[in-house]
């Protein structure tokens, strides 16, 4: 496979997840946040489940592993989509971009804490300019923030849910493919949103009159962005490595502005484009010098 063929399958997963956060946008309104994800959910995993099958890349699961996984699936998708979902409902989509992009800088603090991972300079340099570079888009001239405080801890939840998952997954992701994991993640998760939802928002999924612009949108988000982004992702890993396929994901943000500006009318201004930098190179310096886990780099960049 020519550089270019690869180029372009790095980067349309990252386009995907970066255009999830608008369509995500679009979706709510007609949904609320725990329908939205319950249905995109469902969706995906039958897709998943249909290309798995198709492709004979069925594994088994161990009995003894079946209590991880569902608590693996309680960090992600379920308790990081509760927060991302209702971040998303409050902040500009780009914000919620950007703060995302924020959990492989934020997750090795935890790994050195918990799993005692050694903390270099450039990890601690990535995540001062990160949060740098958020505080930058959200605190005005007269030291006000301009975006909704609920809206910002839910993002901090989801973060912090990532970081969970990304110390849980190293087991499961030595016995299991990333398909095998995602898939059967989503499956459970449905099983701990479709109570929450019903409880949140009612029956909402079967009274409001889906229209061409909602089912379309739906679709876009589980087909591209749950489903085929991931096995794009798996191949762009068999070609050029987790390493180097993970320095594609500094660009979901800049996708998320571009279309937020183009399909929503969100405001791009200086503060933020600055902001948005200052995040981004934080993330590129703090991957540059540092490997990661296989799995902590390719399951949480889901948007």
């Amino acid at each position: 496979m020519n550089r270019a063929a690869i180029a372009t399958i790095a980067t349309l997963p990252m386009m995907f997840w970066g255009m999830s956060f608008v369509w995500t946008k679009v979706v709510y309104q007609y949904y609320g946040p725990t329908t939205t994800v319950t249905v995109r959910l469902i969706i995906a995993t039958l897709l998943l489940t249909a290309f798995i099958r198709f492709t004979g890349k069925q594994e088994r699961i161990r009995r003894e592993d079946w209590r991880l996984f569902f608590i693996v699936a309680l960090f992600q998708p379920f308790l990081y989509f509760l927060g991302e979902s209702y971040g998303v409902k409050h902040v500009s989509a780009t914000l919620a971009s950007v703060t995302i992009a924020t959990i492989p800088v934020v997750t090795p603090v935890f790994a050195a804490i918990f799993l005692g991972e050694r903390l270099s300079r450039t990890n601690v340099a990535g995540l001062l300019l990160s949060f740098l570079g958020v505080t930058i888009m959200v605190v005005t001239r007269d030291f006000r923030i301009d975006a909704s405080p609920f809206g910002l801890a839910a993002l901090g939840f989801a973060v912090m849910s990532a970081v969970g998952y990304g110390l849980l997954i190293k087991g499961i992701s030595e016995k299991y493919s990333a398909l095998t994991i995602v898939n059967l993640q989503n499956v459970i998760g449905i099983a701990f949103f479709v109570p929450v939802m019903f409880l949140t928002e009612g029956t909402q999924l079967f009274t409001v009159a889906p229209t061409w612009e909602l089912v379309r949108t739906l679709l876009l988000l589980a087909v591209l962005c749950s489903a085929v982004a991931f096995i794009l992702l798996t191949i762009t890993i068999r070609e050029i490595g987790i390493s180097k396929a993970n320095i594609y994901t500094n660009t979901i943000p800049v996708f998320t502005a571009i279309f937020a500006w183009l399909v929503l009318g969100e405001s791009l201004g200086l503060r933020q484009i600055i902001g948005m930098g200052v995040v981004l190179f934080g993330l590129f310096l703090s991957q540059i010098t540092r490997k990661k886990p296989r799995t902590r780099e390719m399951l949480y960049v889901e948007g």
